[in-house]
């Protein structure tokens, strides 16, 4: 297979490399149901059918639903018997992930999320019919985005668990909304710094921030702790998840990079038109640096990205050796992780189900 093709690839569906196929599905069922009961609570059809539809159509569009799982495979991995609202509390990752898109479209300015209208535009698109408004689409995703946050931690308290672990997993829930928030705002400052002044680490931090932590460290822990698990154990699976997370987020870029609007179900122009720095364009421009920097910081400074613009820099970073050096580092990533999954004292099956995940990932 040409790097080309593998880069075409999608990214791996956790739910079809599991062992336990019944955790998705409750999952799945969960969510619905969680969600359902949220806009009845809170009266949402009766007082604004729009938030209301929103909610639903967002939160219950398909997806992955990485995070739920995982944190599941990590509560279970350790546990002796399954607590009671196990699965909403689950839910609670996955509502934190709607959270953070929402925010992330209006501030990348995407159109598209999952293969639909992201929330702001289909708002948009409701709001141009009142052409006498004074406020826009944006506006009301952003406290779309607020409630799914609220509803979150309401999911997430659900949980019947010994108290104490279980205000130890809030801790790592709630500051997992303020690492993926600070590591956000430290990429945006990033794009507007020189692009000779970006070094691997500040790549690496961002990607530990905004990525690792919230899609495979923290729910695994949070997990893990709820259930009891020793605390070397908790340590082990941090660090399994910071590894995993730097893989899966290159992968990411890359895709971002060189895949179709259709595989990825977002603007394959996002990531250049918000000039987002990636461990491809740290290396891009630290190899033959001046002239591959100059060529980028054209590009990424224009006021609109065009598709032109794109196969350039896919061009650029072919020619310079950054799509293999990251495709290098994605697999020396992934073994540093299986290392570290092989120590864990997690049951079998749980770690068969993650070893099948990092072998996945590893696939490029």
């Amino acid at each position: 297979m040409s790097i080309e093709d593998k880069n075409k690839a999608k990214f791996p569906n956790l739910k079809s490399t599991l062992t336990i196929p019944s955790i998705p599905k409750k999952i799945e069922q969960h969510l619905s149901k969680f969600i359902n009961e949220e806009i009845r609570a809170y009266s949402l059809k009766k007082n604004s059918p729009l938030l209301a539809s929103c909610l639903k159509d967002f939160v219950l569009r398909k997806g992955k639903r990485i995070r739920p799982i995982l944190f599941i495979i990590g509560y279970l991995g350790f546990s002796k018997k399954e607590a009671r609202n196990l699965y909403t509390a689950a839910v609670s990752f996955e509502l934190l992930h709607d959270f953070f898109l929402i925010h992330d479209d209006i501030i990348d300015k995407s159109e598209l999320r999952r293969g639909k209208p992201s929330v702001h535009t289909l708002l948009n698109s409701h709001l141009s019919k009142f052409p006498s408004r004074k406020f826009k689409g944006e506006d009301l995703a952003i406290i779309t985005g607020d409630v799914l946050y609220a509803s979150a931690v309401k999911a997430f308290m659900s949980i019947k668990e010994n108290p104490s672990r279980k205000e130890k997993a809030l801790n790592i829930f709630v500051n997992t909304a303020v690492y993926t928030a600070t590591g956000e705002f430290i990429e945006l400052e990033k794009s507007i710094e020189p692009l000779n002044k970006l070094s691997k680490k500040d790549i690496y931090s961002i990607y530990d921030y905004k990525t690792a932590r919230y899609t495979f460290s923290s729910p695994l822990t949070c997990g893990a702790v709820l259930a009891g698990a020793k605390e070397k154990e908790i340590r082990k699976l941090y660090r399994f998840g910071i590894s995993l997370g730097r893989a899966f987020q290159i992968k990411d870029d890359i895709i971002g990079i060189f895949s179709r609007e259709k595989e990825t179900g977002k603007s394959a122009l996002a990531d250049i038109q918000q000039a987002k720095r990636t461990l491809l364009i740290w290396h891009t421009c630290d190899n033959k640096g001046n002239k591959n920097r100059l060529s980028i910081k054209k590009i990424f400074f224009k006021k609109r990205a065009r598709r032109q613009d794109l196969e350039k820099v896919q061009e650029i970073i072919r020619k310079s050796g950054a799509l293999d050096y990251s495709l290098k580092e994605i697999k020396l990533l992934c073994k540093k992780a299986e290392s570290i999954l092989s120590s864990l004292e997690m049951k079998d099956k749980y770690k068969v189900s993650l070893k099948e995940f990092l072998r996945k990932i590893l696939k490029v």
